[in-house]
C-alpha cells in the first residue's frame, strides 16, 4: 500500500474551507482537477453540499477519475474512496481540518492507494506532488473567499 501526506495552513475558518470541499463544482477552480464531469458523476447536490455516496468525477488532462464521499463530519473532516481510476486502486482518502489559534484552519489531506503494477514508483511521487498542490489550493482560495465574505 502506498500513501502520502499533504498539509497546508489556510487563514480561512474551517466552515469556509468546508463549504469548498464538499461542493465539487469548486474543486476545478482551486485545486489540480480541470474540470467537473458531471454526466460521469451522481448524487451530486444542486445546492453545493455533495453527501455520503455522491460520486464526483474529475477530468485532469484526458483522465478522467471517480471518488465517492464515504464520510463527512460537517467542518472537521471528509472522507472518499475511489469509484473509477485508470491508474490506482483502493484509494482511500481523508481531507481532516483543525481549527487554529487565530481563527485559520489546518488542511491535513493524506490517504493510501494501490498503484497499477509497474506504476507504484511513478505515482508514489505523482500522488505527493498533485495532493500538496490540491491542500495548497485550497488554503489559498478559501483564504481569498474568506475574505471576499468579510467584504460582503
Amino acid at each position: 500500500m502506498l500513501k502520502y501526506d499533504a498539509t497546508a495552513t489556510t487563514t480561512a475558518p474551517p466552515a469556509v474551507v468546508w463549504r469548498l470541499l464538499v461542493d465539487a463544482r469548486t474543486w476545478p477552480v482551486w485545486s489540480a482537477v480541470d474540470s467537473l464531469v458531471t454526466e460521469r458523476s451522481s448524487g451530486l447536490d444542486p445546492h453545493g453540499r455533495d453527501q455520503v455516496g455522491a460520486v464526483r468525477a474529475f477530468r485532469t488532462g484526458r483522465t478522467v477519475t471517480g471518488e465517492r464521499l464515504t464520510g463527512l463530519v460537517e467542518e472537521k473532516q471528509l472522507t472518499y474512496e475511489d469509484a473509477f481510476n485508470p491508474t490506482i486502486h483502493d484509494y482511500r482518502a481523508v481531507i481532516d481540518l483543525t481549527p487554529t489559534a487565530d481563527g485559520g484552519t489546518v488542511i491535513h489531506w493524506h490517504g493510501t492507494y494501490k498503484a497499477r503494477w509497474g506504476m507504484g514508483w511513478l505515482m508514489k511521487g505523482v500522488m505527493r506532488r498533485v495532493m500538496q498542490r490540491m491542500a495548497d489550493g485550497l488554503a489559498a482560495h478559501a483564504a481569498t473567499q474568506a475574505r471576499q465574505d468579510l467584504d460582503r
